[in-house]
């Protein structure tokens, strides 16, 4: 099991993940996509990552609007795999507005 990250470690990590936030025991990531066609592309590629590592996301699909959520349930909060995820979620939304 992935070992969780203290509160000093998860502040750390936002500071490299623009736009991101914390949400008690996940992170967070509400994007806009210039249409709904590229938000869903985005969605098929964070799940191609997600499947490649073994690790899923929660994500809302709104129109444009997506809203990522990265948590390891299974330690009961935010792990290295977490931020991980993340970074790799912000790869693909930039891309995807650029």
């Amino acid at each position: 099991m992935a070992d969780l990250l203290d509160d000093a470690a998860v502040t750390e990590a936002l500071r490299d993940l623009p736009d991101w936030t914390r949400d008690g025991d996940a992170l967070v990531l509400t994007a806009q996509l210039p249409s709904f066609p590229a938000a869903i592309a985005v969605v098929d590629r964070v799940a191609e990552t997600a499947e490649k590592d073994d690790h899923h996301p929660d994500i809302d699909i709104r129109w444009r609007t997506l809203t990522f959520r990265c948590s390891t349930h299974s330690a009961g909060g935010i792990t290295d795999k977490d931020v991980r995820l993340a970074g790799a979620i912000s790869g693909h939304v930039q891309a995807a507005r650029d």
